[in-house]
């Protein structure tokens, strides 16, 4: 599973002009499974982005998590992040999970984040969606979860 996070004073997603879901202060998270993927490295994500120390604490120091400061996750489904230009100029997205497998995937890493966190919000899987945000140092990270 790839993942780009990023830590936003605010974050939305729009599709055809309509907000689908939006955050204040918190992480938002481009999500893209591939095809090797299972639940498991879904619970790894979410345990990952639950814990990961990329918030500042009263010294200035990236120490405090998502949930320690009690900021939101917004959650944008991205099969453009396997994307392989190796071959040339335009990108090839074999490395994606197949579209059934990438939107099973997505609703369970929303349902996990659910049951863990309060303020879990998100794109539409599939669809042709717009996203603003505000990148807050900026703080910009790459993961890739695996088995």
């Amino acid at each position: 599973m790839i993942a780009l996070v990023q830590r936003v004073s605010q974050a939305a997603v729009e599709v055809a002009g309509e907000t689908v879901g939006s955050i204040g202060a918190g992480l938002l998270v481009l999500v893209c499974a591939e095809p090797a993927d299972t639940e498991l490295q879904v619970a790894k994500l979410v345990d990952k982005l639950l814990r990961l120390r990329i918030f500042t604490d009263s010294a200035g120091k990236m120490n405090l998590s998502v949930a320690d400061v009690h900021g939101g996750l917004l959650f944008v489904s991205q099969f453009t992040l396997a994307a392989d230009v190796s071959g040339g100029n335009r990108p090839s997205f074999t490395a994606a999970a197949p579209a059934e497998q990438g939107r099973r995937l997505y609703d369970t890493v929303l349902r996990m984040a659910r049951e863990r966190h309060p303020t879990v919000a998100s794109g539409r899987f599939g669809a042709h969606m717009q996203v603003s945000l505000v990148n807050d140092g900026p703080v910009t990270i790459p993961l890739r979860i695996v088995a």
